[in-house]
């Protein structure tokens, strides 16, 4: 098993003990993004904002690690407020398309910084 760490200038250095992802021969596994701006690492303002911004984070560490969002085979998304499903729906499919990977949403009671959402992933590069 040979462990590549990856990293993206593009995507939020990480605030904590952690890789912005980590692959193990084709697999790729993404650390958890929420919606900070990768130069001022701030928080945007709002849910569609933050969402955009957590797509836009997760596509550039998958384009570190070789791949794109489109190698996504998993994705799991956390809300503090399960009402803006729908608008993750909606916007996930301006960075997705069919066919869609796997995903998970959960409701949560809170996430780092106060984001109002986060979603990490797993990707499958070509062999």
């Amino acid at each position: 098993m040979i462990k590549k760490i990856i990293h993206s200038e593009n995507a939020p250095q990480a605030i904590g003990t952690y890789s912005q992802a980590v692959r193990i021969n084709n697999t790729v596994y993404l650390s958890g993004q929420i919606g900070l701006d990768p130069k001022t690492m701030k928080l945007e303002t709002g849910i569609e904002a933050q969402i955009h911004r957590v797509f836009s984070n997760l596509r550039s560490v998958s384009e570190a690690a070789g791949g794109s969002l489109a190698n996504v085979v998993k994705i799991n998304v956390f809300l503090t407020d399960l009402s803006n499903f729908s608008i993750v729906n909606a916007i996930m499919a301006e960075y997705f398309s069919e066919p869609y990977p796997a995903r998970a949403a959960v409701g949560v009671a809170s996430l780092p910084r106060e984001a109002m959402v986060e979603a990490d992933g797993i990707l499958e590069l070509e062999g």
